[in-house]
């Protein structure tokens, strides 16, 4: 699919002008052998709402960032190793139409296309580069996943207790182990998972029991003590936004897919 490409002028333009968007606050990827599959706007489910976020789909990487100028500038770079992803199809729910889950060992959320047809392409995209990819590499394909969080507006009160209500003052905060919200009584404890950070993270009191029985004696794995400092926002602030209306395009794709699933 992506062979043609690897040496092509069109792509090398293509990945600079990618470079280009994101300046300074995002990495360099232009290295031998990397393609630019295809780029879009796609929804992105944030901790409290819906968002707009720039999608670039490599032969190894799934990079997105935040919309500043239309077409020009983005920052927030997030780049995800292929490796890592699986997807999952999402059914439409209301308003939440042409969803998938992207899921990694380190975050998991859901987007949104614009249409049925723009699902498909992403989801086959994906999926066939993913297969490219592990049968190259040799390697197997990821089986532990970060757990989806359940957005603000779904939870008023704890999910936990079902009793504290959250208000300015009693704050939402999520288990980064299965995802819930909860308040923060029932999430003072942490845990280390690894996959997603070097330090004990924020989990609830049911996932904090359950991983503390698997754990092996007395490691440091978990931290009884720690203080409620951080905070359970997501990476993504909700502070950044586009700057004017965000064209309403069709996402492009640089390859032919064959024979890839959408599940």
């Amino acid at each position: 699919m992506v062979d043609r490409l690897v040496n092509s002028e069109a792509n090398a333009r293509r990945i600079g002008l990618v470079e280009g968007c994101f300046g300074s606050a995002g990495q360099p990827l232009a290295v031998p052998g990397r393609v630019l599959v295809g780029e879009g706007v796609l929804t992105k489910a944030c901790r409290k709402k819906l968002k707009p976020r720039q999608f670039f789909l490599f032969n190894d990487l799934l990079v997105y960032g935040s919309i500043i100028i239309n077409k020009k500038k983005y920052n927030t770079q997030h780049i995800i190793p292929l490796e890592e992803v699986k997807l999952k199809s999402l059914e439409d729910d209301g308003q939440f139409k042409n969803g998938w889950l992207i899921c990694t060992r380190g975050k998991s959320f859901a987007v949104y296309a614009a249409t049925a047809t723009e699902k498909q392409e992403w989801m086959a995209h994906i999926n066939k580069c993913m297969e490219d990819l592990l049968k190259k590499s040799g390697k197997k394909a990821s089986d532990d996943h970060a757990a989806v969080w359940v957005p603000d507006s779904e939870a008023n009160t704890c999910m936990h207790c079902k009793k504290v209500q959250f208000t300015l003052v009693n704050r939402r905060h999520h288990c980064r182990k299965c995802g819930v919200v909860c308040c923060n009584p029932c999430s003072s404890k942490r845990f280390l998972l690894p996959a997603q950070s070097s330090k004990p993270l924020r989990v609830c009191m049911s996932c904090y029991d359950e991983l503390a029985m698997q754990s092996t004696g007395g490691n440091s794995s978990f931290d009884k003590d720690a203080k409620a400092t951080d905070s359970s926002g997501e990476e993504d602030s909700d502070d950044e936004e586009a700057n004017g209306n965000i064209e309403a395009k069709q996402s492009s794709f640089y390859g032919s897919v064959e024979q890839a699933s959408t599940s």
